[in-house]
This record gives C-alpha cells, sequence and structure tokens, in this order.
C-alpha cells in the first residue's frame, strides 16, 4: 500500500469506533491547545514589555550621582565620550492642589519632548508635546495623565486640552494628555504630569535651575551600552570632579540593555518551563494513545490473521496500526492548534481588559496584551504530534506485525 492508500484505510479504522478515537483525540487536543496557548501568550507578553520600554531602550543608559547633575556636566558627558550620541537631563518636583476640597498629590517630571519620545515614557492620546519655544522659555503647560484627567477633573474623558491646573498656587495649562494608569497608581488623590525641565526647575523642584536627578545617555547605533558604561562613569567623574577612588561610590550608571537582556531570559526560561508542564498533558495523550492501539490490536487480531494469509507482511501491519496513530495525532495537533489559538486570544482579552499588565508597563499606562504566533509555534505543534504518534503508536504496531499468523486466525 502506498501512504494514501493506508491514510484512507486508517480513517475507515477509526471512524468505526468513534467515541473511543474522538475521547484518545481529545488528549492531544488538550495538550497542543496548552503547548500553543502558555509559549504564545508569554511571547505576546515579552513583546508588549519590550515595546513599552519604548524602540530605543537598548541605546539608554541611565546616569545618577550623588549630587545634581548639570547642564555643563551634560555637555561636558556629550563632548568626553564619543559612544553618547546625546544626552539630556531629567528633573523631578512634587507638589499638591486642591479639587472640590480634596488634596491631591501631584509627582512632577521634566524634560525635553526628544527625551520623553526616545524613552516611550510620555504616549500622547491627545493634544501635544512641547515646543522648541517652551522648552527654552520654562512656559508653563503640562502634559497629564488620562489618570490624572479623572483625578482632577472627575472624567476620564474631559476634554481638558486648554485648561488650566493649579501647583503651588501657579496655573498651568494642558497641553496635552498622556495615556497612564487610571488614577494614578490605583489612587485617587494622587496623579503625575509632565513638563519642560526648565519649567519645573521654576518653583516646582528642589534642585536650582540648570541642574538634573538625572540624566539619560542614548549610545550611538551599534555601540554596546554595557561597554560604554565604564566610559560614561568616566566621563561623568571628570565633569564633576570626582577622584578615582570615589567614583563608584558618587555615581552609578544602569544600562536598559541589561535589563532588557534579563527580561527577555526571564519570559524564555518561563516559556520553557510551562510548555514543559504543557507537554505533561501530550505525554498523557500519548499513553492514551498508546493504549487505545493496544485494544485495537486485541480486537482486530482475527483481521490481522486474514491479511497475513492474503499475503500482508509484518511491515504492511506495522504500518497500517502506526498510521492509525499517527492519524489521530494529526487530527488532534490540527484542532488543538485551533484551540490553542483562540484560548490564546481569549486570555488576552481577558487580561487586557482586567488591566494586570498595567503594573509591569514602562509608564504605567493601559497595555494591550496580542499573542504572539508565530511560523515555527505551528510547525512545532505539527512536529510534537507526528513524533507523539509515531513513538506511542509503533509499539501497538510492532505487536500486531510479530503475532503469529496462524494463532490469529483461530482467535475467536
Amino acid at each position: 500500500m502506498n501512504a494514501r492508500d493506508l491514510m484512507r484505510e486508517a480513517l475507515r479504522a477509526l471512524e468505526a469506533n468513534r467515541g473511543r478515537t474522538l475521547l484518545t483525540v481529545l488528549g492531544i487536543v488538550i495538550g497542543i491547545a496548552a503547548v500553543i496557548a502558555m509559549t504564545s501568550l508569554i511571547g505576546g507578553v515579552q513583546q508588549t514589555l519590550l515595546n513599552g520600554l519604548g524602540l530605543n531602550a537598548a541605546r539608554m543608559v541611565q546616569i545618577t550621582t550623588s549630587k545634581p547633575l548639570t547642564d555643563s556636566d551634560i555637555n561636558k558627558l556629550e563632548k568626553l565620550n564619543a559612544s553618547i550620541d546625546f544626552a539630556e537631563g531629567i528633573v523631578s518636583g512634587f507638589s499638591t492642589t486642591k479639587m472640590d476640597d480634596r488634596d491631591i498629590s501631584v509627582s512632577v517630571t521634566g524634560g525635553s519632548t526628544r527625551l520623553f519620545e526616545l524613552t516611550g515614557q510620555v504616549k500622547l492620546i491627545e493634544g501635544r508635546l512641547f515646543n522648541a519655544q517652551e522648552e527654552a522659555s520654562g512656559a508653563r503647560v503640562v502634559i497629564i495623565e488620562r489618570g490624572g484627567v479623572k483625578t482632577y477633573f472627575g472624567n476620564p474623558d474631559a476634554d481638558v486640552i486648554g485648561k488650566q491646573i493649579k501647583l503651588n498656587n501657579a496655573s498651568y495649562t494642558i497641553v496635552g494628555v498622556a495615556d497612564a494608569a487610571s488614577g494614578g497608581m490605583g489612587n485617587d488623590n494622587y496623579m503625575n504630569v509632565f513638563m519642560p525641565a526648565k519649567t519645573v526647575s521654576r518653583g516646582l523642584s528642589w534642585l536650582p535651575q540648570g541642574s538634573y536627578d538625572q540624566a539619560i545617555a542614548f549610545v550611538r547605533e551599534g555601540t554596546d551600552p554595557e561597554g560604554a558604561l565604564e566610559g560614561i562613569k568616566q566621563a561623568i567623574a571628570k565633569a564633576q570632579n570626582v577622584p578615582d577612588d570615589e567614583i563608584e561610590n558618587y555615581i552609578w550608571v544602569y544600562s536598559m540593555k541589561a535589563q532588557i537582556d534579563a527580561l527577555q531570559s526571564f519570559t524564555t526560561a518561563f516559556q520553557l518551563i510551562t510548555g514543559a508542564v504543557a507537554g505533561i498533558s501530550l505525554l498523557v495523550g500519548g499513553i492514551g494513545i498508546m493504549n487505545m492501539m493496544l485494544t485495537n490490536v486485541t480486537e482486530r487480531i482475527r483481521e490481522i490473521g486474514v491479511r497475513r494469509a492474503l499475503g500482508a507482511r509484518g511491515r504492511d501491519i506495522t504500518n497500517q496500526f502506526l498510521m492509525e496513530s499517527i492519524a489521530i495525532c494529526m487530527l488532534g495537533g490540527v484542532i488543538g492548534t485551533i484551540v490553542g489559538y483562540l484560548a490564546a486570544w481569549g486570555i488576552a482579552l481577558v487580561v487586557t481588559n482586567m488591566g494586570i499588565l498595567q503594573a509591569l508597563s514602562a509608564n504605567g499606562g493601559s497595555v494591550t496584551l496580542a499573542p504572539a504566533f508565530s511560523v515555527g509555534t505551528i510547525v512545532l505543534a505539527v512536529g510534537i504530534s507526528l513524533i507523539i504518534g509515531v513513538l506511542f503508536g509503533f509499539y501497538p504496531a510492532r505487536r500486531a506485525a510479530k503475532l503469529d499468523p496462524v494463532e490469529c486466525l483461530r482467535y475467536q
């Protein structure tokens, strides 16, 4: 028999025992669906978190010193270290405001439009970022998070562009709304806002004007951020006149690439672990196939004897039963892939609607989870199905082939 005839014969044999076949296929379906759903969901979480860090996250280096950084320090850093594309300072502030007799705590972050864009810290859903004139003049303009819109104005969908909020008895005009977690850290009396650095320095920060809490440097394309850390540290030490033996105690630099690599390693390891756990159900399904095939061999002993009497070789009997096992697994693999695909999207939708991943996003913003499917995942599912069919079907098939034809014909 050729492969097509063997498959046709296998399908007829399976159809004769629909109930048993259905239960056996179900074990494979559950296993394949679990593998597909878990691997694609974890891959989706990994991709979502990496996207939340921003496209340029791998180039970012965070710089913190024991004393405030200045414009002069940042300018010297760019000149002293050739691996730096550019660097920007970040200044933090804090304020309180009132709304409807409620005291609201306000966390203020000051930086440039370029910095907010490249870091992905501010993702606008309405309005605009600051323009060059507003940054240079320290204009009283502000970008408020969507959660802050709810906190301050009582409605997250309120039209607030052009309206003003009061911080430290000064009015600031809202020019944009950024996507962020509702209520700011889950607290209706707290919100985050973003301003030009010079604006924050004028009345909202304890630092003198032109000073920053930290700096973000972007290394040039093709430069390894990890390899550039020591050079950056030395450049800052020279700019701030820090002795060599005190550098480690006064200057700290961190590469986002290290965090990205750690995140990828963690999610990959977690993906392997969950895949292994899901694979246990495949093992159970494979044992179920072997059990079914052994039962089929016992029930069809007389049929095997007739086939052998008509000239079928042991190899033909082996191929026949092995094809039945493979057919079960391939059918389970196809159905399991579809079920896993649907299950992954269903779980992703629930996770997105519940906001489970918001706490893990780079800016606390809303996160949409999409499963990461790939051709490799589908090939993996089909390959696993085929392997299970061969491994767990081979023993029953060989047992059938080794039966004595005379004894088979005598079997009642």
